[in-house]
């Protein structure tokens, strides 16, 4: 890369930050590349953002510009509940784009970390009447703990948060953002991560699904009451973690340097 396409040297925060914070960098930034590994990215647009540990109101994101394949634990940079920047960077953050993240990170002590996307099928499926429809295995752990909230418009206004984590509810994993896209929450990276991973298949099986032209079989709803359990027996217990390994094992063949 030459002139102005060069991305500017980026010291490593490593030994400014305490092992935790460390850590949950790590796992964000690849989160962010797992993303552009998945295809999941639009361009700079969409977000994933983190709580620090301890912290209430202190947030890892993206810095605005990087393209997700490029982001690296110690370009991270730690916002406030308004997305204002707390860390020296030579990059901005994009407080428009915080204003989901943080009303759901306010509202959900459990929502650690906030991932949000602008798929094309997502998309298509966020734009259906029906909305997400009971026809896979994969829906089941997705429509155990869905809302659906309204477009009202680029996310800008204060004003929409309390309507947003309304939909959202006080338990919920998944939020379809109608004519939007899909967010998913989680303790920590990993499992929205993992969230997001089922939720994507299935938009994609529906949108397949529909594209053959026939009648399409509903899963019965007493199994779908049930699905929390049988995940939990899926993963062993272990949620995410029964995955994320692989997935960085996957991470450093193909897009290494995420953890500097």
């Amino acid at each position: 890369m030459t002139g102005t396409h060069q991305l500017p040297k980026i010291p490593s925060r490593q030994q400014e930050v305490s092992p935790d914070e460390w850590a949950l960098r790590v796992d964000l930034a690849a989160a962010y590349r797992l993303v552009a590994l998945f295809r999941w990215d639009d361009l700079v647009f969409t977000h994933i953002s983190a709580r620090l540990p301890g912290r209430h109101d202190e947030f890892l994101i993206n810095p605005y510009g990087l393209m997700f394949e490029e982001i690296t634990a110690s370009s991270l940079i730690r916002v406030d509940m308004h997305g204002n920047k707390l860390d020296e960077s030579p990059f901005p953050v994009n407080p428009a784009g915080f204003t989901i993240h943080s009303a759901v990170h306010a509202a959900r002590e459990d929502a650690g970390c906030v991932l949000h996307t602008h798929t094309l099928n997502g998309v298509a499926v966020s734009a259906q009447q029906g909305g997400v429809l009971p026809i896979s295995q994969q829906s089941i752990f997705v429509l155990s703990g869905l809302g659906y909230h309204d477009y009202e418009g680029v996310a800008l206004r204060d004003d929409e948060k309390p309507r947003l984590v309304a939909d959202l509810g006080p338990s919920n994993s998944f939020l379809m953002l109608r004519n939007h896209g899909l967010l998913t929450v989680g303790r920590s990276v990993p499992d929205a991560f993992l969230q997001m991973y089922l939720f994507e298949t299935v938009c994609n099986i529906q949108v397949r699904a529909q594209a053959g032209g026939g009648p399409l079989v509903p899963v019965n709803p007493a199994i779908i009451a049930g699905a929390k359990q049988q995940q939990a027996q899926v993963t062993k217990g272990l949620g995410a973690g029964l995955t994320w390994p692989g997935l960085l094992r996957r991470l450093d063949r193909q897009l290494p340097g995420y953890d500097s």
